[in-house]
């Protein structure tokens, strides 16, 4: 449950235009598509992976990372971890299992089936949309625990696109199709108060004093 009165009491840190930001931001986010990648060696790509979910209104990030242990390039990710979630897991199976919990089909994305073609994905159903490392695509865990695969067209000799290149090409067009479409996508009321209270303690400098201070004053 949020605190409205500490929500508030934040967002009169922040200007006008910060908050309408805000605002304009959060209802282009949606839940309804979320993106996983897995154990993927160049951590740069997983940073721009992270770009493109934010630039194209994906709120969540799923990290399966069992082999490598690199972080997130800030660099690449040019602020994009301040403002998408980022939830990380051990194992493929792990994130299978929470994402099927929260009621996704899970999706591979692959150049090897031939499931469904990018143009004719349907988009209706909440989907998690798996990539796998540069240089061996998925696990066979994933593939086996997979609801079905999703493929780019592609007419060259080059059987496959780098991981953000295709993440940033498949996000792109099914959440362009998603705001077109009569489909129930953005986030709930709620969902939207637990991101305007995160959004703006990341965007308040000495966020801890601050904190102290209020519930110092203001104990529940």
């Amino acid at each position: 449950m949020i605190d409205i009165d500490y929500l508030n009491f934040l967002e009169n840190i922040l200007t006008d235009n910060r908050k309408e930001r805000f605002l304009n931001v959060l209802n282009q986010r949606t839940n309804h598509f979320t993106i996983a990648v897995e154990d993927v060696f160049q951590m740069h790509n997983t940073s721009a992976v992270m770009r493109s979910c934010e630039v194209f209104g994906i709120q969540e990030l799923n990290v399966i990372e069992q082999r490598y242990g690199k972080s997130i390039d800030k660099e690449i990710a040019m602020g994009a971890q301040k403002w998408v979630d980022i939830t990380s897991y051990d194992t493929p199976t792990a994130c299978v299992q929470s994402l099927r919990k929260k009621g996704y089909q899970i999706i591979a994305t692959t150049p090897h089936e031939n499931d469904y073609l990018l143009e004719n994905f349907d988009i209706s159903k909440p989907s998690a949309l798996f990539f796998g490392t540069e240089r061996d695509g998925l696990s066979e865990e994933i593939m086996q625990q997979a609801d079905g695969f999703l493929k780019i067209p592609m007419v060259g000799f080059t059987e496959s696109l780098n991981i953000s290149v295709s993440a940033a090409i498949i996000i792109q067009n099914l959440t362009n199709r998603l705001r077109n479409s009569d489909i129930a996508w953005q986030l709930t009321e709620e969902e939207i108060l637990l991101k305007r209270l995160a959004w703006a303690k990341n965007s308040i400098k000495d966020i801890i004093r601050i904190e102290e201070r209020y519930f110092e004053e203001n104990p529940k």
